[in-house]
């Protein structure tokens, strides 16, 4: 499972992450960013999301096999 993590770094700024857990554990992770605004945070939310979709060509993570029904 991918997700978006979005946390507080030490200078006060919103950092952006996409992770990936595999079985209950995080096994990747990608910085994407850090924002002290809320216009280049919701940059970095796009950004993170498009990494997630794979806007840029094949995706970041191979989700096929949670897809599968």
């Amino acid at each position: 499972m991918a997700y978006i993590r979005r946390f507080k770094t030490t200078s006060g700024a919103t950092g952006v992450q996409v992770c990936y857990k595999e079985q209950g554990k995080v096994v990747k992770t990608v910085h994407v960013g850090s924002a002290s605004s809320e216009v280049a945070l919701e940059k970095l939310l796009r950004k993170a999301q498009g990494i997630i979709d794979g806007e840029k060509g094949k995706p970041l993570f191979n989700l096929d096999k949670f897809n599968k029904k």
